[in-house]
């Protein structure tokens, strides 16, 4: 099927905001036509809701149309349930009469199998042609909680919260469950979408939307593939310009092709590590779960952004500060000590037997001083080592004797969170539902979201602080393509082994280390006195990627007859496997450094992936390795290198010389816009190892596959 178009501004503010609806094929027979309606009318929908079926005069205990063209009147959406074979008339006589909306219930389409795909097509086609706005089919629809408008074919229980989420979905059979559970922790929605098979509304479409929707603060995806990754990252940028957080459950992986195995980039480049990636650089909060979608959208909502990893913990539990304290170092957040006038304020307020430090444990005296928790957060608010608070405060679940009490102590403590100096977050104990009583808390007292329970609140706490620190980076615009074509001889296509691949990276500017061909004994001797000793002797054949497995690398070569032997014994080697255009390269011997491994590797969805390594025997054994999708600066790049696991070898661990990574970063970034600038015909590029010594960055193996 051909790319959906992609759905104008004022087409989507149409489509949401309709002020009158025809249900087409509306029926006492159908749960989705009778919840479709209760919807509209129990949800605050105030316009004219038509309901059109050609066989029946009263549906729902209402009038019914035998056609749209009955009605005689306009209507600005048309929710369309009719079986499969009649979608299409529906939306040529809704065009003639000018509706331009549709949302299309009805499955039997793309996922069906082909002939369903022609349908689709048509559909299509048809919309494309008349500039209608398709929202499905095969799916539910969408409810607009800010405006009351709910064509949406499942019931919606009330009461409706409206709040600042929006929520797009590529599964109908979850939205009811995430909106049952957005309620249940009174996580209130301006819009949840059904996107059913993104005929022409796609949810890159949804998300400009959202971007542009005052109502919204935050956009909460769920996404079983991205299909048009090029339009997404531009919405993700938008969305990171207007500084609203995306978080996204991406369920399934990404895959690199087979014959990219030539080089070892793929093996560290697969599966979902390059969502991970993607999302990362566009500013998006990936999520593992449903419950994590929610919770983590409902606390970006409230706080926005934080600046800075430090948190500081006010807490009634001694307990809690332990489960707290472990999970903020698996988030890599920090705990770090109070102020010493932070320290003597809180001796004031806390008992004598408690401990003063951080995390907090303000202790069960809170029972009989409910003030404690309140004014202890206001203390650590004012702490100067602190960007942010966490407070653990669970709403209350029944109405207590006194009411009034309880909600004068919950209106205090929320105009000192109002009041305090740095983001306040709060979290509960465990995850459990927001009762009515509490929803009342919230409502009169103004007191602020509550995370449901300290795993999912430190998961959301985590999330926020790394949208935070990712945003300036993805909210620049997107680098221009490469402006001049590298240097290139001979064919692109096949597998460059090192001595052609090598050529090529320093044709552009790449440091390689010096090296030789040889076709005879005579000649690598030679090579080798040019070069003097030590020197590495390599095997060279067509088509050969990998010259560890033959015995076709020798370190070492401290002589001209230790070279002649190794070129024979290598070149023997490759003879009794049949390989042809064989001899060897000599190249001096590089001794001490760090290795590590380059690798650019073309992704079937998301294109060129960068990953950085420990490389040489490690790139096997470890596996370190950072990814970015390219185009990514040599701030990125060095900001990478600091997230391996091997990262203080670079650093100059014992004793050794520390690289200079603002090099090292450059000569990378220079290896990833060689890339890009080879073309679609590039699959892959890899550098390994790439010699680190100080100042002095050198490849000394490089391997390319084109396609």
């Amino acid at each position: 099927m051909s790319a959906p178009t992609q759905a104008g501004a004022e087409a989507m503010r149409a489509l949401f905001a309709p002020k009158s609806i025809a249900l087409v094929g509306a029926t006492d027979k159908s749960g989705w036509s009778l919840s479709t309606f209760d919807n509209l009318r129990n949800h605050g929908f105030s316009g004219p809701v038509h309901l059109v079926n050609p066989r029946t005069e009263v549906v729902h205990g209402q009038r019914a149309h035998r056609s749209l063209s009955e009605i005689g009147e306009p209507v600005d959406m048309a929710y369309v349930m009719v079986p499969t074979p009649a979608v299409l008339p529906v939306l040529r006589e809704g065009a003639g009469l000018g509706i331009r909306s549709y949302v299309v219930l009805t499955a039997g389409f793309g996922e069906t199998g082909p002939e369903g795909r022609r349908r689709e097509e048509e559909i299509l086609d048809f919309a494309r042609e008349n500039g209608l706005t398709v929202l499905g089919p095969n799916g539910n629809g969408y409810i607009n909680a800010t405006a009351g408008t709910t064509p949406y074919g499942l019931p919606v229980p009330a009461p409706l919260v409206a709040g600042p989420v929006g929520v797009v979905l590529q599964s109908g059979a979850l939205a009811s469950s995430i909106l049952a559970f957005a309620q249940a922790r009174y996580v209130g929605l301006s819009l949840l979408t059904s996107m059913g098979n993104e005929t022409m509304v796609s949810v890159t479409d949804v998300i400009d939307y959202l971007v542009d929707d005052p109502a919204t603060k935050v956009i909460a995806l769920f996404l079983e593939s991205v299909r048009q990754p090029e339009r997404f990252a531009r919405a993700a940028r938008r969305a990171a310009r207007a500084g609203k957080p995306i978080v996204a459950l991406k369920i399934g992986s990404s895959s690199i092709a087979s014959h990219t195995a030539q080089a070892h980039t793929g093996a560290l480049v697969g599966d979902d590590r390059v969502i991970d990636a993607a999302f990362r650089q566009l500013g998006v909060v990936r999520v593992r779960s449903l419950e994590d979608l929610i919770i983590t959208s409902g606390l970006l909502a409230q706080v926005g952004r934080i600046d800075g990893r430090r948190i500081g913990v006010v807490t009634p539990s001694g307990g809690a500060c332990e489960i707290i304290a472990d999970r903020a170092e698996q988030e890599g957040l920090e705990l770090p000590p109070f102020a010493p006038e932070t320290v003597a304020r809180l001796k004031e307020i806390v008992p004598g037997f408690a401990t003063v430090q951080n995390p907090l444990d303000v202790t069960g005296y809170v029972v009989v001083d409910r003030t404690l928790l309140g004014r202890a957060l206001e203390v650590v608010a004012d702490d100067p080592g602190i960007d942010a608070v966490m407070l653990l405060s669970d709403l209350p679940r029944v109405p207590p004797a006194d009411p009034a009490l309880t909600l004068a102590h919950f209106g205090a403590t929320a105009q000192r969170i109002r009041d305090a100096n740095r983001p306040v977050m709060v979290a509960g104990n465990i995850l459990t539902d927001i009762t009515e009583f509490g929803r009342r808390v919230q409502e009169e007292t103004g007191f602020p979201y509550v995370a449901g329970g300290i795993e999912h609140a430190m998961t959301a706490i985590g999330a926020a602080v790394r949208w935070s620190r990712d945003l300036p980076e993805a909210a620049r615009p997107a680098p221009p393509a490469p402006v001049t074509r590298p240097v290139v001889h001979g064919p692109a296509s096949g597998v460059w082994t090192e001595y052609r691949a090598s050529q090529l990276l320093g044709d552009n500017g790449i440091p390689v280390v010096p090296s030789a061909l040889a076709a005879t004994e005579d000649e690598a001797v030679a090579a080798a006195g040019r070069f003097g000793y030590p020197v590495v002797l390599k095997a060279v054949a067509d088509g050969l990627g990998h010259k560890s497995d033959i015995g076709g690398v020798r370190l070492g070569l401290g002589g001209a007859d230790e070279v002649r032997q190794a070129h024979h014994e290598v070149c023997a080697a490759m003879r009794e496997r049949g390989l042809t255009g064989i001899g060897t390269l000599v190249q001096p011997q590089r001794s001490g450094g760090v290795e590590l491994l380059v690798g650019v590797v073309r992704d079937p969805a998301w294109g060129l992936t960068l990953a950085v390594g420990l490389g040489g025997v490690w790139v096997e054994v470890l596996r370190d390795s950072a990814l970015r999708l390219l185009p990514a600066g040599a701030d990125d790049i060095r900001r990478a290198l600091g997230e391996l696991r091997g990262a203080r070898l670079l650093d100059g661990a014992r004793g050794t010389e520390p690289a200079d990574l603002d090099k090292v970063a450059e000569v990378i970034a220079r290896i990833a816009e060689l890339a890009r600038g080879l073309g679609p015909g590039l699959e892959s590029l890899e550098v390994n190892p790439l010699l680190v010594q100080g100042s002095r960055v050198e490849a000394l193996d490089a391997l390319i596959t084109w396609h």
